[in-house]
């Protein structure tokens, strides 16, 4: 719950700050599309929430995700989740993103609901 009102609280004190004019930039907000789930475990060993262990695993997927994916140069190296030809990731912290010519722009992303911290979100 802390966790949520945090979230909360960032995105009020970023709106009130975009709506600063001595700011010089001005940027609205943009819709996302993006699924969450709440679980526990690891992202790939993944079980149902429990009362001490809980976690969220966001994926954004469209315009979004291709804005982050550009937003996290280079493309890794010699690293590929599938065998799909033209397949890119990207990675910065725990924040990761694909790209699949089958199924475009993804963007991975999570965070431990009991502390705060983030985490991947997803595996390959």
């Amino acid at each position: 719950m802390k966790t949520l009102m945090f979230f909360a609280s960032v995105c009020v004190l970023s709106a009130a700050h975009a709506g600063d004019d001595s700011v010089g930039w001005h940027e609205k907000y943009k819709p996302l599309k993006a699924t969450y789930l709440i679980y526990s475990g690891e992202p790939d060993e993944r079980a149902a929430p429990t009362r001490t262990d809980r976690k969220i695993a966001i994926v954004v997927e469209g315009d979004a995700a291709k804005e982050i994916f550009e937003s996290l140069y280079p493309d890794a190296k010699g690293v590929t989740c599938t065998a799909e030809q033209g397949e890119r990731l990207r990675r910065k912290g725990d924040v990761w993103c694909s790209y699949r010519p089958s199924d475009g722009y993804r963007c991975f992303m999570g965070f431990n609901l009991r502390n705060g911290q983030p985490h991947s979100g997803a595996n390959c």
